[in-house]
């Protein structure tokens, strides 16, 4: 009997002591947190996603600036060619549009490295803007590693304009190397920067005459600056 009553008295303290439990639970404030019926269930906690890494950088601006007798500009330049007419000064790195009245249009070219200068006389018989580059058979034999076409955009060799000379592989071009304007580099092609063969490509049309004068002719600067020009006309 005594044994029932403690077993009686015990059962009536566990139950006091939950009373006792929620009472207390129920009690607190309304700002405190509720306490988790079963702390061993623990809630999930949201991770921040990870750092987005920021976008690479676009390429460094690759303008430069071009010595003086380099960048485009009226000059004096007495010839027997018609107006309209390019004359391509190899020895001197310069292109000249024949204005008349005893004036040219000079611009500064890369020309053909070593064993790849040419001369005589084309016409320009296609013009494109932003033009694609299919290296010819010659080339790629010399440089397998070239891509064997290359649609057109600002990253093309070919640059913003392009000017195809007769039935060659030549073409007076722009690039993405201003940096090259001056030098003997090409595989014979005529470069000049973007900005300045945009504005020769507004000024001449195809059937336009070419002469490219022989590396061995080191005639001087045949004329005095008269005026630069700075944008495209």
């Amino acid at each position: 009997m005594f044994n029932s009553f403690g077993l009686t008295t015990r059962i009536a303290a566990a139950a006091f002591g939950a009373l006792a439990i929620g009472a207390t639970a129920f009690s607190a404030p309304a700002t405190a947190a509720p306490l988790p019926l079963f702390p061993f269930f623990l809630p999930q906690i949201e991770l921040a996603p990870p750092p987005v890494q920021a976008a690479p950088q676009d390429e460094e601006d690759r303008s430069v600036e071009l010595p003086a007798h380099l960048r485009r500009q009226v000059v004096s330049y007495p010839t027997r060619e018609a107006p309209g007419t390019i004359i391509i000064d190899t020895p001197n790195t310069s292109l000249y549009l024949v204005l008349g009245n005893g004036q040219a249009m000079r611009y500064g070219i890369g020309i053909g490295r070593d064993g790849f200068t040419w001369s005589g006389t084309q016409t320009i018989t296609r013009k494109a803007e932003w033009p694609a580059w299919t290296p010819p058979p010659e080339m790629i034999a010399r440089q397998p590693y070239l891509p064997r076409h290359m649609a057109g955009g600002p990253g093309n060799p070919l640059g913003a304009r392009a000017m195809y000379l007769g039935g060659t592989i030549y073409r007076i071009h722009g690039t993405n190397a201003p940096e090259t304007i001056g030098t003997r580099v090409s595989s014979g092609c005529l470069r000049l920067t973007n900005e300045d063969v945009s504005d020769l490509y507004s000024r001449v049309s195809v059937g336009t005459k070419v002469i490219v004068l022989p590396m061995t002719d080191r005639r001087a600067d045949l004329g005095r600056t008269i005026r630069y020009v700075t944008s495209v006309s």
